[in-house]
Order: structure tokens, then sequence, then C-alpha cells
């Protein structure tokens, strides 16, 4: 009986919260996120100090090299975290920031129809049409490389699945009575895009947005393996696996510690993902 007194938006989230794999995997991203961005403050170094006393020393779990060092010296837990908060600050704002983009697009293109609708999806065609890996890579190094050249090149690319997604609803919700009467009483298209047609395609992006978010993280990871994202000697988890990859053979462990936080991220993220799939869309199963 206390369900009828309850939002739609409110159901949906209580429904998310019975999901207890997806719940789970909520209070595992957040420790993870917590850990990178608060875990360095608990060390006397950073991840790019070099002791050279202790230069490729083994994982003893004895302070302050706790996972031990690089052959560098460099304490691998602190440049792990480190590069943690790289690689999840660019998922995260990736995600909103494309999210964001590809939601307006898409709204305003649905909601205008006709030939302003066809020309701007006419230029999301010509994009998809550019291999996703050769755009990215190409757009990174014409931004000069770095990580907000990254940040721009991945933004760039993502934003067009959510456009098509949120076109395709936005074309539904024009047609509605309240949309007419919100067009009838003088209210500006932007008002209605803005106040109408983007608050009620919230289910679809909230979905979407935690599907962006672990390829925008395994997109920066990838690039910055491949060696155009992320320089040395700043660190993120994709140039660590690279490093790692590269020592595995006499030294696992370099690759082991930022290759289990990625796939632990990328894991809960599609845990949660499937949970606000399954919360937003109940005969979806």
């Amino acid at each position: 009986m206390a369900d009828r007194h309850l939002s739609t938006t409110q159901l949906q989230f209580r429904r998310f919260a019975k999901n207890r794999l997806a719940m789970a995997s909520v209070f595992v991203l957040l420790a993870i996120v917590l850990i990178c961005f608060l875990g360095p403050y608990a060390f006397p170094f950073t991840g790019e100090d070099a002791d050279f006393d202790d230069i490729s020393a083994p994982a003893e779990f004895i302070w302050p090299h706790l996972f031990g060092t690089d052959d560098y010296g460099r304490d691998l837990l602190v440049r792990v975290l480190e590069g943690g908060q790289v690689s999840l600050a660019i998922g995260f704002l990736g995600a909103l920031s494309a999210g964001v983009i590809g939601v307006l697009y898409g709204a305003i293109a649905g909601y205008a129809g006709g030939r302003t609708d066809g020309l701007m999806m006419r230029t999301v065609e010509i994009l998809y049409g550019f291999p996703y890996v050769i755009l990215v890579i190409l757009l990174s190094l014409l931004f000069g490389g770095g990580t907000l050249a990254l940040f721009a090149a991945i933004v760039f690319t993502l934003w067009l699945t959510p456009a098509v997604i949120v076109r395709a609803q936005a074309q539904s919700l024009a047609r509605r009575e309240f949309v007419e009467a919100a067009r009838a009483g003088g209210m500006t298209p932007a008002r209605i895009v803005v106040g109408h047609i983007v608050p009620n395609c919230v289910s679809v992006v909230i979905v979407y947005g935690s599907l962006l978010v672990p390829e925008v993280i395994l997109s920066e990871s990838f690039l910055s393996f491949l060696g155009i994202g992320i320089k040395e000697p700043q660190a993120s988890w994709g140039n660590l696996i690279q490093a790692g990859t590269a020592a595995m053979d006499t030294d696992l462990r370099l690759l082991l510690l930022p290759g289990g936080f990625l796939v632990a991220v990328l894991l809960s993220l599609n845990f949660i993902a499937d949970g606000l799939r399954d919360a937003f869309d109940p005969n979806d199963r």
C-alpha cells in the first residue's frame, strides 16, 4: 500500500536497492574511489618520488612500501592509487560531459524535426562512419597529447550514441499532450526542450550513462596502454598496465595490481548498469 504514495523515480530506485549484486557493486566502487583519492595522503611520498634504497622492492606488506616499488624506486601502490585518480576522473567527467552534449543535441534534433533534425542526424552518421579508435587517436594527436587532449578526444567521440537514443525519445515526447500544451501556452522551444523533453528522458539517460562510464575508463586505459594517452611520469591505470605487461615475465605484481583495480571498477560499473536497467525497465529482464 505504501508504494502507491511513491513517485515513479522512487519506485525505480527502490527496485534498484533490492538488487543485492548492484548494491554490493555500488559499495565496492565507492570504496575504490575513496581509496584512490584519499589513500595517497597516508604516505609520506608521492607516486613520482623515487626511493633509491629500495629499487624493485618486492611486495612484503612492510611500511611504507606495502606492495613494493618499481624499477625506478617509486612506490607501486601509491602510483596505482594516483593513476586511479586520473582514470576515474576522466571516466566520470568524460561520461558526464559526453552525456550532457549528447542529451541536449538529441533532444534538440528530436523536438525540432524536419530539416533541422535531418541535418543534425546526418552529421552524427558521418561521425559514426569513422572508426572509433582511429578517430580518438587522430584527435588526441591533433590536440597535442596529454590529459586534456585525451579527455577532449574521448568526449568528442562518445556523445554520438546518447544523441541518437535521446533523439528517438524526444521525437515521441514532442507529440505528447503536455508538450503541445506548453507550446500553445507560449513557452519557447528552448524552455520546452530543457523543461519537458530532457527531464522525461532521465530514465534512458541514467541507464545509458552507467554504461558510458566504463566505456570512457576503458578508452582512456586502452589509449594510455598504446602510449598515446597519459604520459610518464604521470600515472594512469592504462600506462601502468602497459609497464606491467612489459615486465610480466620478471615481476607480475606490476601488472596485477593496476589490472586488478581496473577489472574491479569495470565489473562494478557493469553490475550497477544491469541493476539500473532492470530497475528502470522491469520488463527488460
